[in-house]
Parts: C-alpha cells; structure tokens; sequence
C-alpha cells in the first residue's frame, strides 16, 4: 500500500470523514521521483467539532506517527467540520510554492 492510501485509510477510520482529499505534493518539491513525503489534507469531518485547530492538527500529527517516521516530510492540513468547509466554499486553499529546493517547473 502506498502512503496516500495508508495516509486516506486511517484518516478514514478515525475521523468518518464527510469528505477528504488526500494529495501528494512531493512532485512540487525538490525529492527524489516517487518519495512521497509531502502531502496536503483537506478532512471535514464532525468528529473535529469542538476541537481547536491545534487540536485537530495534533491528532492527525500522532496519528500519522508512524508516516513521519519513515519518510514523510511535510503535511499540509485542513480540518474543519461541515459548516467552516460550507463557509469556505468547498474547497482548500493551494499550497505555496516550494521555497526549499531548487526544482524548477
């Protein structure tokens, strides 16, 4: 299984999402084809209500435990329940541009 498929299954199984996107963003950085080691999350879910940010971020932080300690490198998060994702129309925001690396588009 690969890392977004392990990434979108336990994510899954904690959280009962009503959406998520999981997406590998590694081609956008400076890593060697195929590493898979940097993400970005969108997870609406209500299991997050009543949780501050930190707090949400923090659960999937330990929950990818493992993840980080084999090769992922950076995870970009965006958790909100029903309403917060209703509110900002549905979808993420993009993911910055890649300032540590010298890859070229």
């Amino acid at each position: 299984m690969n890392r977004e498929a392990t990434i979108r299954r336990l994510l899954t199984e904690t959280f009962a999402p009503l959406h998520l996107e999981v997406i590998d963003e590694s081609h956008m950085h400076s890593v060697p084809e195929g590493s898979e080691s940097h993400f970005s999350v969108l997870l609406v879910s209500n299991h997050l209500r009543g949780m501050k940010t930190i707090d949400r971020h923090r659960s999937i932080n330990r929950l990818l435990a493992d993840e980080f300690s084999t090769g992922l490198h950076a995870l970009a998060l965006h958790t909100w329940i029903p309403d917060e994702w209703f509110e900002r129309g549905g979808k993420a925001p993009e993911s910055p541009l890649c300032l540590g690396g010298s890859k070229v588009g």
